[in-house]
């Protein structure tokens, strides 16, 4: 059972969750987050000790929630050409289509407001990406170790193409709204993964 403090400080974390993804980092004050919260300020400090160390808190919780949808049933599939198709399929209808964050994706959001503006922040951001293409790759490896993937194929280049083409629907669909951009990033990127295979 989670104790008081744990409580107010996950309560922090989800307000300010909701205000990074929609209004950005630096659009959101501690002001703003103190009445989302209601808190006062020293209630707020005795959890954090600044903006800064909220966002990484907030990045822990948004990554934990990202991984719960986009890895889902993943785990259960032997077959890694399988598997990169479910993580497609996660990642299109079950994250990004079906609104897990308010106002997009806040990984993808942070990435671009923090780019330029705090190295240390970006940097933790980009780490993700680089973590999820890395894990891609492997994938692909185990699956040209199986002899299921034409030969000749770059896999670097294939791991970060996905990665791309996932995160690039993400400001599309925040902007129209449109549930064409996911659904259509989704069927063609399953028909790549077709292409990739020895027996398309």
């Amino acid at each position: 059972m989670s104790t008081k403090g744990e409580l107010t400080r996950q309560n922090i974390i989800e307000k300010s969750m909701q205000l990074f993804s929609v209004k950005g980092y630096f659009n959101t004050s501690i002001a703003g987050i103190v009445k989302a919260t209601g808190l006062t300020k020293g209630g707020l400090y005795g959890h954090f000790r600044n903006k800064e160390e909220i966002w990484y808190a907030v990045y822990d919780e948004c990554g934990r929630i990202w991984k719960s949808v986009v890895f889902r049933g993943v785990r259960d599939i032997p077959d890694p050409l399988a598997r990169l198709e479910r993580v497609i399929e996660n990642s299109m209808k079950n994250y990004l289509g079906a609104g897990v964050f308010e106002g997009g994706c806040f990984l993808f959001n942070s990435l671009v407001e923090l780019a330029g503006q705090s190295s240390a922040m970006s940097n933790h951001v980009l780490k993700g990406f680089k973590a999820f293409a890395a894990l891609l790759r492997l994938w692909l490896e185990e699956a040209e170790q199986k002899g299921v993937l034409r030969d000749g194929l770059n896999l670097d280049g294939i791991a970060n193409f996905l990665v791309i083409s996932l995160n690039g629907a993400a400001p599309l669909y925040a902007a129209s709204q449109d549930p064409a951009v996911w659904q259509q990033t989704m069927a063609q990127l399953h028909l790549y993964i077709k292409c990739l295979s020895k027996q398309s």
